[in-house]
């Protein structure tokens, strides 16, 4: 290369550590040395060679070092390297490195990265602490992996033991005894439909005089709980608590996956979520409760320190949330009596969708069976205050909107509930709209789910193909924009004199659950959840693969961006907020997050088109 070629090489190095510490001449040399190569994102990984091992400088573009398995090791964007491990091991190559996107990255050959290491000690330190980090890493992200993270089909015994549902329970007992297995999957035609277990053959059989030639459909248990194998261990755990069984079938498309016993469970490592789902469910004071809630954000901190994933994350926040909901609810009812009627209790917004984080306010409400009596509404008035009063001395702070149950006008039998989503529905007012929106992302916490499936049926019947009123929604919905301006330039807030920064929740998550609500409300989908609202619809071809793994994609990392912010603002005694700074980012992540935000705008985009197309 001539000078006029090595004069931008020479000027990169000169403003990246830590080639930056280096002499000029030696800079000069490296630069006369250094190869170039073009790395295309089609190619998916970077190719390395085994006989000449080199360093790779980034130039532009952006990777990602994973294990063997597949694990996040590290990131790499702009002046940062990767292939060091090998060039100080002396170890061959074992990471992968996938590409991003498309860069440039210039080649330090092996023999020069040596002798600069030799003669330049600022050099030789970088990169080994470069290369301890890298170890802490691969520690970090291999140490994730415990029980409240970690998923049913890692644990699962596969090719679960299974009988036809005409045989008989002789030889039900016979393949339980030969398997030495406690229990056996029921099946018809490959479909699952119940199960036997040891404490069947006892009750239903032995117990009851049964002889061994009755069918195994006879006193097998019905339509049995099942779960996912992308499930969460936790999230079986807690199944099986709930509902007092020790076996759990693993469903994927009503076929018979696998077995998750409570013996498979316990063999796991202790989960600290159900652990104080337990200690909630123990309590026998609301002052107690209270002060067990304080382990809430301990919990949160574990979680984010321990690297989960934004959706697990939410998920099991939810979870605990719910679980202190009910109780509360059962402690308040022991001083009040029994209710006068049947009654669900709502969560809405974030509760409701399982995507709770720090700083969640109360979102709620009281779904009853009829039209309550002085009495029944004196009783309830009472129960509702109580259970708000108590969410609030546990950390969930009053709704400053007022929905909360404890509100009059948000508790309320099922015939006015369904009144007022058919006005919302029927007669889309912006502004009443605007505030209803909430209401649409609801679930049961406590109370008889067949009083709230009714009112879940009566909501999508309207809403489903209803064009005046999604297109209500959708222009709600298109009143904010993900923080992007000109050149793709972050658009920050202010307070006055004050930036505030990005806000991650109302520019980007908000957006994100707007879109997920309004396609699911048009497709009658019940789901509320939006990271399964997205995977539902993609199965239903109402939004393509690609682009619904690519907002997938953007909802999980903005939320991760999120946490992992109020994650350190809380351990820098910060204000908890969803603000966020941009220079407090990598070029890296900056760059991940221009691309969550596109991906959000073009999505945007799309809802405009789709649903106000007419209008």
């Amino acid at each position: 290369m001539n000078a006029s070629e090595l004069q931008p090489i020479e000027q990169f190095l000169q403003t990246h550590a830590p080639f930056d510490a280096l002499p000029d001449d030696v800079i000069s040399r490296c630069a006369r040395e250094i190869t170039i190569g073009y790395y295309a994102k089609a190619s998916a990984f970077v190719e390395f060679d085994p006989i000449n091992p080199k360093l790779y400088l980034v130039r532009s573009g952006a990777f990602e070092v994973r294990d063997p398995q597949g694990v996040l090791v590290d990131r790499v964007a702009e002046g940062e390297c990767f292939g060091f491990s090998t060039l100080l091991s002396g170890e061959k190559v074992v990471n992968k490195v996938a590409i991003l996107e498309d860069g440039l990255i210039y080649h330090l050959p092996h023999t020069l990265f040596s002798e600069l290491r030799s003669h330049h000690r600022q050099f030789d330190t970088f990169f080994t602490r470069a290369f301890a980090q890298r170890l802490r890493n691969e520690h970090k992200f291999k140490a994730k992996d415990h029980t409240t993270t970690s998923r049913i089909t890692n644990m699962m015994a596969h090719q679960p033991v299974s009988i036809e549902k005409h045989a008989n329970v002789c030889e039900a007992a016979k393949l339980m005894r030969d398997n030495r297995v406690s229990s056996v999957l029921v099946l018809d035609n490959n479909q699952l439909v119940g199960i036997v277990t040891d404490r069947d053959l006892r009750n239903r059989v032995l117990a009851e005089g049964i002889g061994g030639e009755a069918v195994v459909e006879s006193v097998m248990t019905k339509h049995p709980q099942s779960i996912a194998p992308n499930a969460l261990v936790f999230e079986a755990m807690l199944l099986m608590s709930e509902h007092n069984i020790h076996h759990l079938p693993v469903v994927e498309n009503n076929q018979a996956r696998g077995m998750v016993t409570s013996t498979d469970i316990l063999r796991s490592q202790s989960s600290q979520p159900l652990l104080l789902i337990g200690e909630i469910d123990r309590q026998d004071s609301i002052e107690k409760l209270i002060h067990v809630s304080k382990q809430i954000p301990v919990l949160l901190q574990n979680l984010i320190s321990a690297d989960a994933r934004a959706e697990e994350i939410g998920r099991i926040l939810t979870s605990v949330t719910d679980a202190l909901t009910r109780r509360l609810i059962v402690l308040n009812q022991q001083l009040l009596g029994k209710a006068p009627m049947a009654f669900c209790w709502l969560a809405f917004g974030s509760q409701g969708r399982q995507d709770q984080v720090a700083c969640s306010d109360q979102d709620n409400g009281l779904l009853l069976a009829e039209e309550p009596d002085e009495f029944a509404a004196a009783y309830f008035d009472k129960l509702s205050h109580a259970v708000c009063k108590g969410l609030d001395l546990c950390g969930y702070i009053y709704c400053p909107g007022e929905i909360m149950a404890q509100n009059p006008k948000w508790r309320m039998p099922l015939k006015k509930w369904q009144n007022k989503f058919s006005q919302w529905v029927s007669a889309p007012d912006p502004k009443a709209l605007m505030h209803a929106s909430i209401f649409f992302d609801m679930r049961a916490v406590y109370g008889p789910h067949s009083l709230f499936d009714e009112l879940q049926s009566t909501v999508l019947d309207q809403t489903k193909d209803n064009d005046i009123f999604l297109a209500g929604m959708t222009a709600n919905a298109l009143q904010q924009t993900p923080p992007l301006g000109f050149f793709r330039k972050f658009v920050l807030e202010r307070d006055g004199s004050e930036v505030k920064g990005m806000d991650l929740k109302h520019k980007g998550s908000a957006l994100i659950n707007d879109i997920g609500r309004i396609y699911a409300l048009s497709a009658g989908i019940k789901e509320v959840n939006t990271a399964k609202r997205i995977r539902l619809l993609m199965d239903a071809n109402i939004i393509n693969r690609k682009d619904a793994l690519n907002l997938a994609d953007a909802h999980e990392f903005i939320a991760h961006m999120r946490l992992a912010n109020q994650g350190y603002q809380a351990n820098n005694n910060l204000t908890v907020s969803n603000y966020l700074m941009p220079q407090h980012l990598s070029s890296l992540l900056r760059h991940q997050l221009r691309d969550a935000f596109k991906v959000v705008h073009d999505a945007q985009s799309g809802l405009k088109l789709k649903f106000m197309r007419s209008f």
